[in-house]
């Protein structure tokens, strides 16, 4: 059955959207699809940082259709108050790219790969990874999604209270996601929560040990887990 979603480009169909996909990955279903791929386009802009689930979604399916493309139907989704969106002008590349790629492909044909490279184009690429080094350039970071189980002291621990300290730690290239809690055994349950995080700028092991395992984090959470780390 086809979901309604709300102009996703106002703060109130943001908010919204926020709020649905805090329990879960994807718009429908369980990876995927290209319901994802229609809310996607019918963004104008990158989603701000304060709508969290919306930018961890944003984020793994931009990814995705960077490196592979997504191919599942879903199940529909109707975006109201937003201009209709070509799910083909997103999924496929225009004609014209095509044809200029490949215009590009016979112009590579033409140029000699193996040829002794001169002393001009050395000079040319040193110059070019002096300036590359001087600015300070840097290789864009990769992208991990991790799945972690935080567990309370005892039975009686707030687990509404834990989930907002946990959410609270804050730090640059850290995304919190979907969470839900699951049974542990003689009444406790764990948080299972869903992060994303940059690569470089984030170390789960330091996130773990120096935030949620300290103060005052540790008020609630008595273990953190990692179940699954995947790269995107």
């Amino acid at each position: 059955m086809a979901i309604t979603l709300f102009n996703v480009n106002s703060p109130s169909g943001l908010k919204k959207l926020d709020e649905y996909l805090l329990t879960r990955s994807y718009i429908t279903g369980y990876q995927a699809s290209k319901d994802d791929v229609t809310v996607h386009a019918a963004l104008s802009k990158p989603p701000s940082s304060e709508y969290v689930n919306v930018c961890r979604w944003y984020n793994h399916i931009e990814a995705l259709l960077r490196m592979s493309g997504v191919s599942e139907e879903g199940c529909g989704v109707i975006i109201e108050g937003s201009a209709p969106v070509i799910e083909e002008a997103v999924a496929t590349p225009p004609a014209g790219d095509t044809k200029a790629a490949a215009a590009e492909d016979d112009d590579d044909d033409d140029v000699d790969l193996f040829g002794e490279e001169t002393e001009e184009e050395k000079k040319a690429a040193e110059e070019r990874a002096a300036a590359v080094k001087a600015s300070g350039k840097k290789k864009e970071s990769g992208k991990s999604s991790v799945l972690m189980d935080i567990k309370p002291w005892d039975d009686e621990t707030d687990m509404q209270k834990l989930e907002e300290a946990v959410r609270g730690v804050q730090m640059e290239g850290l995304l919190w996601g979907a969470s839900k809690l699951a049974p542990v055994g003689y009444g406790i349950k764990k948080l299972q929560i869903m992060l994303t995080i940059v690569d470089d700028l984030v170390s789960v092991d330091t996130l773990i040990e120096d935030y949620l395992m300290a103060e005052p984090v540790n008020e609630y959470v008595q273990s953190c887990d990692i179940v699954a780390f995947n790269k995107i």
